[in-house]
């Protein structure tokens, strides 16, 4: 007895089991995430370290390499980068892909702590560490920019609204905003005078530090009830910074603004983004895990006009970077590839055999079992990529082998005079174990690939 036995005795019941692989394919590929390549999460870890006023080499000796010797040392290493700036350490560790994230993110918080004697005393706050993704990019880019509008508003708007209203998005997992300029109050000591009073840049620091704390103020309690004390001691701008008193010398207050030139500026100076020769605000939009591109760019793409609407009347974005169109259009052809691939298939039966019986089930059978492919998808957690339809196009070959071989000896007992069902049984069991022989053996030279390692597998 063949395998197609059962199924050709019930043929109701075969047709309703193929509605309802139909019907689940469908839904699977409707459900299936779309990307340009399967999703993997590299557990990689960035370390990040901050001594303001450091020049990069400082960096590198002090801060960069004592965190390097206690970092190198951690199990399933493979690749550690690091990068020295002014005022800024940035150390990037790349482990194996078998190496749990969390568990790693335990080690590296454990070198930290044995690199901590070793580094600087001045250190505003101790490293710090972050789980990142290297595959994450952005999945679109906005570049907002006004001709009248100030970067600090725009900067604002990115912030208070853009980001906002696009993180609601469905699929947007974060939206980060690069290039915008936080205000600050910046103070340039002047050297000569501080030398004249006899003080130093400590003296300034400590100033505005005790100047500007918020500290609780405590309650007033009454018979039945308790009062909270609040009120508002912080300093924004530099006309109060400029009456912050430093100390006294011969009984007259010597202010923050006889040492030092107080102005109202930015946080960081040396960042900036420019689009078509204009300073922009850049937006950066990441997807969720697991989350369809095409489906949340399109969504994105859909809420962009009710966001120009809330948008003052000289301030725009538009889209620097969007990755939907190279992977619909890598995605499309594969799907144009598979396809031809199954209208050949059905145009060569149709020469050969020259029955419409034959051609319609061999027009039936190789669609259903691609469609059916993709519940079985979306239920193992496979994504709509280019490797995941090249493997339904190397799939489709092996369909097409087994459905012709049977169909054609099916059609030789048909020619004998037996009648279809009576044909169906014979040719089937005849050829129904060499058919899953021919496909356990196609099958075999893929299993090597079980077992590598590493990213392939992944």
């Amino acid at each position: 007895m063949s395998v197609s036995a059962p199924f050709i005795a019930r043929p109701v019941a075969t047709s309703l089991l193929a509605v309802a692989v139909l019907i689940l394919g469908i839904l699977g590929y409707r459900a299936l995430p779309v990307s340009s390549l399967p999703q993997v999460d590299f557990p990689t870890i960035a370390v990040t370290t901050s001594l303001p006023g450091a020049n990069p080499e400082t960096m590198a000796a002090l801060v960069t390499a004592p965190l390097e010797r206690q970092l190198g040392q951690i199990p399933a290493l493979s690749l550690l980068t690091s990068t020295s700036s002014f005022g800024l350490s940035q150390i990037t560790l790349q482990f194996d892909l078998s190496r749990d994230i969390d568990g790693a993110a335990q080690d590296v918080q454990a070198a930290i702590n044995a690199a901590g004697s070793t580094l600087p005393r001045t250190l505003p706050y101790p490293p710090v560490y972050a789980k990142i993704n290297p595959a994450d990019t952005p999945i679109l880019t906005l570049a907002l920019t006004s001709d009248t509008l100030p970067l600090r508003d725009l900067s604002d708007l990115a912030d208070t609204l853009i980001g906002q209203r696009l993180s609601e998005v469905p699929g947007v997992g974060s939206v980060s905003v690069q290039g915008g300029l936080k205000p600050a109050v910046r103070v340039q000591a002047d050297l000569e005078a501080l030398a004249s009073y006899g003080l130093s840049l400590e003296d300034i620091r400590s100033a505005v530090a005790a100047a500007n704390v918020s500290s609780p103020k405590g309650s007033l309690d009454g018979k039945t009830q308790s009062h909270a004390i609040a009120a508002n001691d912080q300093i924004t701008s530099a006309r109060e910074y400029s009456e912050i008193t430093i100390t006294y010398r011969n009984g007259a207050p010597v202010l923050l603004r006889d040492v030092a030139r107080i102005t109202d500026g930015f946080e960081n100076e040396r960042i900036g983004a420019w689009y078509k020769g204009k300073p922009a605000v850049v937006i950066d939009i990441r997807r969720q895990p697991g989350a369809n591109i095409v489906s949340t760019v399109a969504r994105i793409k859909t809420e962009m006009p009710r966001l120009a609407q809330a948008l003052p009347s000289d301030a725009s974005f538009t889209i620097v970077s969007d990755r939907t169109g190279m992977i619909s259009a890598s995605i499309h052809e594969v799907q144009f590839t598979l396809a031809l691939s199954v209208g050949l298939v059905v145009l060569v039966v149709l020469l050969f055999l020259r029955t419409w019986s034959a051609t319609i089930i061999a027009g039936t059978a190789l669609p259903l079992s691609l469609i059916g492919t993709f519940a079985v998808m979306w239920l193992a957690g496979f994504s709509l990529d280019n490797l995941s339809l090249m493997a339904l196009t190397i799939g489709t070959g092996f369909v097409v082998d087994d459905a012709i071989v049977m169909i054609e000896n099916i059609a030789r007992h048909r020619e004998n005079g037996e009648d279809i069902k009576t044909a169906a049984f014979n040719g089937a069991s005849e050829i129904g174990f060499t058919v899953i022989s021919l496909t356990a053996s196609l099958l075999a030279v893929f299993i090597p690939l079980l077992f590598m390692s590493g990213l392939v597998v992944r």
